[in-house]
């Protein structure tokens, strides 16, 4: 970006003042995008060149490693303006990945309200609802009027996360109802809160996943639910900005595991070599064992092979289309039993679906493959009739293993996207094999 260039040469030419001018004018998160274009002495000076006003702000859409290197390199003072002015769920997020030196520093320095509603946060397990929720927002007595709501959102907002939708609460702060802004701009002054309120209200409980949190967004569109206790008692709410960053760390997670990756949460450019390597190591090592199980099964038919050597062409053919068929069941699968579109209970209608899906593709498949194999590869009849039977075979056998794994890794409490295509490849070769040699042996009429 042009405007982007000209900043850099700002720095570049240590015009100081009409940078700082230059970075009032714009929007925070471009002004964090630009900062992570920068690197080392370059990124701390501007980010000490920032108003107070606008640092924390900035601060908040940095990613954590600019985060970190940016707080440790500010004094007590600044780091705990930093903090002060951060939202809640944003500083707590900041201090869970800090040393506990730094975090035991900044909260000494912090103020009152922001140290007790950090210690809040922190109380919850990770990726559950009451980690990832704020505790900033307007809550509003019942018995209040109008007039008196308004006045307390004067008070109160400018340190809300959103006011749009106030938090009605009765004296033991339990959630009565909601009640939107412009219902108060529109309603009489003297009118009860209580009775203009919306009290068909819905709400998340503190320990709900947060896969389950971005579901409930999604099911009710709404831009900010409240999270209660287990006595109904408002201790935050969730945002629709958070929503959209566990959403894409739900999915990059289930992406990673798909790919027989261990999940991690740095950027790939951030990730060190070593760090990678051993993220992906274990997955690889599983499967490569696990894959000495097709070998032994082709030794096994080493005297078959032996006799009709022509066999052996096909099975790379029969194993990589027996595996992209199983993919594309347990994706299908997979993502929608990540949508909840898909439950246990559909096992069967799911199976009976898939069931004659495969046998849709593997036909067509096979009857290409006959004619390939007849008209090209000039094969005898009962090679391809052996390949192709097998070919069709495979496919059904594939997709049913792709549809049910993931199922039944979610009933007995595991993440279905480890049962994605790598697994499933892994496992589908070895039945492929199986059945290929078994068909050809008895068409074919050799020892296996």
């Amino acid at each position: 970006m042009e405007e982007f260039v000209e900043l850099k040469d700002l720095i570049d030419t240590k015009q100081y003042t009409r940078l700082r001018q230059e970075l009032a004018e714009m929007n925070d998160a471009d002004i964090a995008y630009f900062l992570e274009q920068l690197e080392g002495e370059d990124l701390l000076k501007m980010f000490r060149i920032l108003p107070k006003s606008l640092a924390a702000d900035v601060f908040s859409y940095l990613d954590i490693e600019n985060q970190q290197a940016i707080i440790t390199s500010l004094s007590d003072k600044e780091a705990a303006n930093i903090i002060n002015n951060l939202m809640a769920d944003d500083a707590t997020d900041l201090l869970e990945e800090m040393p506990a030196n730094i975090v035991k520093k900044l909260l000494a320095n912090a103020n009152a309200d922001t140290r007790r509603d950090i210690n809040h946060l922190l109380r919850y397990p990770e990726d559950s609802a009451g980690s990832v929720m704020t505790v900033e927002y307007v809550d509003l007595r019942e018995d209040i009027t109008v007039q008196q709501a308004i006045e307390r959102i004067k008070k109160i907002g400018i340190d809300s996360e959103t006011i749009n939708i106030c938090y009605v609460l009765d004296n033991k702060r339990t959630l009565k109802g909601t009640v939107a802004l412009r219902y108060l701009l529109l309603s009489d002054s003297d009118e009860v809160i209580g009775d203009i309120m919306h009290e068909n209200v819905v709400s998340i409980h503190t320990m709900m996943d947060q896969e389950e949190v971005a579901r409930q967004f999604q099911k009710y569109d709404f831009t900010s639910m409240p999270v209660v206790d287990n006595e109904n008692r408002l201790v935050g709410i969730i945002t629709v900005d958070d929503v959209v960053d566990i959403m894409q760390e739900e999915a990059t997670e289930d992406i990673e595991k798909m790919a027989a990756i261990v999940p991690s949460d740095k950027a790939y450019m951030k990730t060190g070599v070593f760090e990678i390597w051993r993220k992906r190591m274990p997955w690889l090592l599983l499967l490569m064992i696990s894959a000495t199980f097709t070998g032994s099964i082709i030794s096994s038919f080493e005297d078959a092979l032996s006799t009709c050597a022509i066999l052996v062409a096909y099975i790379p053919m029969l194993m990589d289309t027996g595996g992209n068929a199983g993919g594309q069941a347990s994706v299908t699968i997979i993502r929608g039993l990540s949508l909840n579109e898909i439950a246990f209970g559909d096992l069967f209608r799911v199976v009976w679906k898939e069931l004659r899906v495969s046998m849709l593709c593997g036909l067509s498949l096979a009857i290409a493959n006959f004619v390939k194999l007849m008209f090209f590869d000039r094969v005898g009849a009962l090679v391809a009739i052996s390949v192709c039977l097998t070919l069709l075979l495979a496919v059904i056998l594939a997709k049913l293993v792709g549809c049910t794994l993931p199922m039944l890794a979610k009933k007995i409490g595991f993440d279905p996207a480890v049962m994605a295509s790598p697994f499933i490849t892994t496992i589908v070769d070895a039945l492929s094999l199986l059945l290929y040699f078994q068909i050809a042996t008895r068409i074919l009429g050799i020892s296996g």
